[in-house]
């Protein structure tokens, strides 16, 4: 066991934006734009936590044009998370009004015509 590993974990967990941050990504992969718009933080904040974040290998990142999306990257977080805070709920990841970011930007089917 790495205890200086676990104790780096446990230490990223402790803080209340972190925690919502992960939260959400335990329903998959979301963007920058929507994690800031689902917490109401701003952007500079939202960037800061994930920074810590990924600097404890607990998450990852990938860039597509501007977007930058974000992963859980350590499977402990999840298990943990599922420990401490129950099943995610289906609505974390659901479709903001004002977030720009592509999954929030689908036109509903009944909206084409």
């Amino acid at each position: 066991m790495n205890y200086h590993q676990t104790a780096t974990l446990f230490k990223a967990l402790a803080h209340p934006t972190r925690l919502h941050i992960l939260d959400l990504l335990r329903g998959g992969e979301i963007c920058v734009c929507h994690i800031e718009r689902a917490i109401g933080k701003r952007q500079a904040y939202i960037s800061q936590q994930l920074m810590c974040l990924r600097e404890a290998k607990l998450v990852d990142s990938r860039r597509e044009g501007l977007m930058v999306y974000y992963r859980i990257a350590d499977g402990r977080v999840a298990m943990v998370l599922d420990t401490v805070l129950g099943e995610p709920v289906a609505r974390r990841n659901e479709i903001l009004d004002d977030c720009p970011c592509p999954r929030c930007a689908v036109v509903p089917v009944q909206d084409i015509t």
